[in-house]
This record gives structure tokens, C-alpha cells and sequence, in this order.
């Protein structure tokens, strides 16, 4: 197969790089939808911007690019080995050339393999079918909203909505509370696909393969497909907006299906991805892997811009930031201030800040900036440049972001989808903020990297290590202050308000 390999390299590369047509509409749905001035309708702009940068450089959409899934159809006769190991030369290239993060981490060293490639790392899952045709599907579904999937078994008790039962009520109370519970840390406005019974494991296999589906396909099964707009609508008027900001659009898709299950089972899995739905897939000429056509999208057919401009348009009221901070000017912020940050910023990530409690610092975090980042990264000679920059979910730092900013002096916290109580505390003794970026915005906020200053602890990897960056009107909202004022608390308890509410 003398072309499988570029034709993989391909499907990997689009994927990464080129949100398909069906998510484009609906995201061009949500920013018209979305009441214009607000923070959500700041957030939906700059997610456009960043659809239409990431096509215009080939450049990661997010620079999470997830755990690669592949699901591939082969006739029979054709050898599924040689499919899977050119698939895993396929990846390893694509990471090289910096359309994939290297994201493969041994589960018991935590060493990063570097190229993609570990035990079971890429998914790869083979069927047999009767036609001529090889066909692959991928999936890059990044760590923020895998992280928020989540599964019920029926009967439960849910926050805000009491009893779910065994029918289609108690599975529409799970599907409104699974979109509630992931707030803005699955990078909202999201997408679910969801399973209606068969076992724990597969349940939660045949609610992802619902992804594969197109956003605005109709379900085959009335019952579901009632199920589906009704979702969507009632998840849309709970308020959760983009990014968690609170707002009209917190919902982009929802395809459910339904399996046999066993008598003492009934479970409900739900798969929640986020705005950055990036699915392709291609057919293959069975014996020299040649694409033969595109699924998804028309390659013949002009991608049309989600935005009229790729920079933001600023309202001057923006209030800069230039590092070292002071308490004091800390202090002076409050929440649903924007920010435009100008100077150096380090990155720090789940193994930087484990590293902080136990050992100092290898640099002076006094008045820093702490970006919750895992960038992707490509070096040239000597000198490495940002190719992808966006923020990783930061409830994942609250054991340890208080105990830091006590120790090291850090003034503010880069993140996305908000943190805890713990860390409100910290803020507010310390004199620090917490400071929301878009989640997904990968290329939008790479390009206000103007130069890589340094890197340490690089033996944790490219996403883990630590890294020194000059910005230039790096764009924030602060959504923590320090005065214990919290975005995300007060939009969570609207929300669950609003999901008590729902008449199911």
C-alpha cells in the first residue's frame, strides 16, 4: 500500500487542523445566537477567529490533540496489521511535524513516549465489512472534556434533579445533569453522545462512536430523536454559556443510542466532547491506500471563515498587566475584568505543580504569571517556537494552587473552567487573581508568544515542562478576584436553579 501512510499522515493532519462543516455550522450558529457584549459572545468570537487561524496555518486547532481513536472498516482479505502499524507511522509523523502534542504518557513511569506511540496508544479499533474499501475514522478528543465524561446507573439520585427512574425521564435527567456538571472545564459550548444500556465498559465505547455522527444528522429512532432536540434546547436554557460564563448556548449536539442491557443493569453512559469537535474520516483504495474521497467534508468545496476578523477587536478598556505584579494591584482587579497581559509568563501543568510542593522553584515565581498550559511545541536549530498555546482545565491544580501561591509569591493563575474553594482562600490572602483564557483557542493565544525565553524541568515533556514566554496582549477574564468573588460559583448555582427548574 505505497500511499497509506501520506493518506493517513492526511486524515491526521485535517483532523487536527480543520473543524469539518457540520461543526462549523453549528459554531456559526452559536456566535449568532449568543447576545452580543457579553463575555460568552467575547468567547464564541475568539473561538471563530481560532477555527479560521488554525486553517489558515495548519496550525492545531487545541493544542490538547487528545488521545487518537481510529475506527476502521477493511474488506475481508486485506491485512489489518499492515493498516495498523502504518497508522502508528502516520502518528508518530504527524507529532513530529507538530500537528499532534505528544500526549502518550506511561501510565506507572509517567515518562512521555515523545512520538504518540505506548501500550494501546494510538486507539485503534478494527471491523470487517463487504465492501471494496478501506475506511478510517478518527477522533481527537482532547483531555478537558474526556475528563468530564461521565456514566449513571439507574435508579439514582441527581444534584438539583431527585430521582432518575429506568425510562426516558431518568435518562433525560441524566443527560441535562451530565451537561451541567462539566460547566465551562469541557470547553463549552460542548457536544454528548450518550448510551442507553448495554455494560459499564461498552456503554461508554458505543456513547464516543455516537460522536461519529453528524451534528445536524436525525436519529433513525423517534424516541431518540425526541430525546436529542429536547436535550439540546433544555441544556441551552440553563445558562451556563460558553466557557462557562453564563449564556445562551452551553449545547451544540446531542446523539444518543440505545444497546440491550442485562436485567440487573441499567446504565447511562455519556461521552462529552467540546467545542472543538475535530472527526474526519476517508475512504481508501484497497490496494494502494490512496484516498479516494473525503467523509465529513468536500475538499473541492472553499472553507468559508467562521469570523470577518482573526483579531479580536479590543474596546480599550482593557486593563494591562506587565509582570512582576503586585498584591496591590491584585487587589484592584475585580471579576469580569479583561485583561491584556504584556511580559513573561512561565507554564505549569499537574507535574510542575506536584514538583512544587516538594522542591523550589527553578525560577523567581514572585509577582509571575502561571499559565495552566501544555503548549505545543516544534524547535528550529537552537530556538523553539509556539505552535499551539491554549489553556488546560485548572480544577485539576486545586490540591496544590493555594499551597503555591502562599510559598512562591504567584500573583496570578492562567487557566480555564475556574477552580475550587481552596484556592478562592488562596487568592484572597495572597492578593492574586485567577484569570480565565479560552479554552481550544490554541492559535489564537500562540500568536501572542512573541519569543520562547527558556524551558525547565524538561524531563517531564514537551506539555509537562515548565516554559518561559514573552507575551503580547495575551487576552483574560478574571473570574476569580481577590476579594473570594467567584464567576464559576455564582454561574454554577444559577444553573443548578435553573436545572431544578426543568420539567421533565
Amino acid at each position: 500500500m505505497e500511499f497509506l501512510s501520506t493518506s493517513l499522515l492526511e486524515l491526521i493532519t485535517q483532523t487536527s487542523t480543520n473543524l469539518p462543516p457540520d461543526v462549523r455550522k453549528a459554531m456559526s450558529w452559536a456566535i449568532g445566537a449568543e447576545t452580543p457584549g457579553t463575555q460568552s459572545h467575547q468567547a464564541l468570537t475568539i473561538m471563530g477567529a481560532n477555527i479560521d487561524m488554525a486553517h489558515e496555518d495548519e496550525g492545531a486547532i487545541c493544542q490538547d490533540t487528545g488521545m487518537p481513536t481510529f475506527i476502521v472498516h477493511t474488506p475481508v482479505g486485506v491485512n489489518q496489521l499492515t493498516i495498523a502499524a502504518a497508522i502508528r507511522q502516520a502518528v508518530a509523523e504527524a507529532t513530529r511535524r507538530g500537528k499532534l502534542r505528544p500526549n502518550s504518557v506511561d501510565s506507572l513511569t509517567g515518562a512521555n513516549s515523545g512520538n504518540n506511540l505506548g501500550v494501546e496508544t494510538p486507539v485503534i479499533h478494527f471491523e470487517q465489512w463487504e465492501e471494496d474499501e478501506i475506511e478510517v475514522k478518527l477522533l481527537l478528543k482532547g483531555g478537558g472534556c474526556e475528563n468530564k465524561n461521565i456514566q449513571y446507573s439507574l435508579p439514582c439520585e441527581l444534584d438539583h434533579l431527585g430521582k432518575a427512574g429506568r425510562d426516558l425521564a431518568g435518562v433525560k435527567k441524566c443527560l441535562l445533569h451530565a451537561v451541567w456538571q462539566a460547566q465551562g472545564q469541557g470547553c463549552a459550548p460542548g457536544a454528548i453522545g450518550a448510551c442507553i444500556g448495554s455494560d459499564r465498559a461498552h456503554g461508554y465505547m458505543l456513547a464516543k462512536m455516537q460522536l461519529f455522527r453528524t451534528l445536524d444528522d436525525v436519529n433513525p429512532v423517534p424516541e431518540l430523536a425526541r430525546l436529542e432536540a429536547e436535550v439540546l434546547e433544555e441544556a441551552n436554557r440553563l445558562g451556563i454559556g460558553a466557557m462557562g460564563f453564563g449564556g445562551g448556548v452551553s449545547l451544540i449536539g446531542c446523539k444518543v443510542t440505545a444497546a440491550n442491557r442485562l436485567p440487573a443493569s441499567f446504565f447511562v453512559s455519556v461521552a462529552y466532547d467540546c467545542w472543538a469537535f475535530r472527526r474526519l474520516g476517508v475512504r481508501l483504495e484497497a490496494k494502494s491506500g490512496a484516498i479516494t474521497r473525503w467523509l465529513y467534508r468536500d475538499p473541492s468545496r472553499p472553507v468559508e471563515k467562521m469570523v470577518a476578523e482573526t483579531a479580536l477587536p479590543l474596546t480599550g478598556r482593557e486593563i494591562v498587566l506587565e509582570p512582576p505584579l503586585t498584591a496591590g494591584q491584585m487587589r484592584a482587579l475585580k471579576v469580569g475584568d479583561v485583561v491584556l497581559i504584556r511580559g513573561e509568563v512561565f507554564t505549569g501543568r499537574d507535574a510542575v505543580h506536584a514538583h512544587l510542593m516538594n522542591n523550589p522553584p527553578p525560577v523567581n515565581l514572585e509577582g509571575a504569571v502561571l499559565y495552566h498550559c501544555g503548549p505545543v511545541m516544534l524547535k528550529e536549530g537552537d530556538e523553539w517556537f509556539v505552535k499551539a498555546a491554549g489553556p488546560t482545565t485548572s480544577i485539576r491544580e486545586e490540591p496544590y494552587q493555594a499551597e503555591i501561591l502562599r510559598r512562591y509569591g504567584v500573583k496570578a493563575v492562567v487557566g480555564k473552567g475556574g477552580m475550587g474553594k481552596k484556592t478562592s482562600e488562596g487568592l484572597k490572602e495572597c492578593g492574586a487573581v485567577y484569570l480565565h483564557a479560552i479554552g481550544g483557542a490554541a492559535q489564537f493565544y500562540a500568536r501572542t508568544v512573541k519569543k520562547v525565553l527558556g524551558v525547565h524541568l524538561m524531563e517531564f515533556g514537551i506539555p509537562e515542562a515548565m516554559w518561559h514566554l514573552l507575551v503580547e496582549d495575551f487576552l483574560a477574564v478574571v473570574t476569580m478576584d481577590a476579594h473570594g468573588n467567584s464567576l464559576h460559583a455564582e454561574v454554577e448555582e444559577a444553573t443548578g436553579a435553573k436545572l431544578a427548574e426543568a420539567r421533565i
